[in-house]
């Protein structure tokens, strides 16, 4: 399925740069995919695809990957 209509990206590819880099970021992803992002309409659904291919790609414990949001200290 087609996740980004500006630069015609689809859930596979977002999932694939996820499996061969482990992004932290929207932007990231774009950048693997050799584009930037456009109107933006998109992140939210590439960050949900994000968090779903990397916490199922069973992280080792201390992973700085998305999957494992840093808690800032107060």
């Amino acid at each position: 399925m087609i996740v980004c209509s500006c630069n015609v990206i689809t859930d596979h590819e977002v999932r694939s740069a996820c499996a061969r880099s482990a992004p932290r970021t929207t932007g990231q992803v774009y950048g693997c995919l050799g584009c930037s992002a456009q109107c933006g309409r998109c992140a939210r659904s590439i960050r949900k695809i994000m968090d779903e291919a990397l916490a199922g790609a069973g992280c080792p414990v201390g992973c700085a990957c998305a999957a494992h949001p840093v808690a800032h200290k107060s």
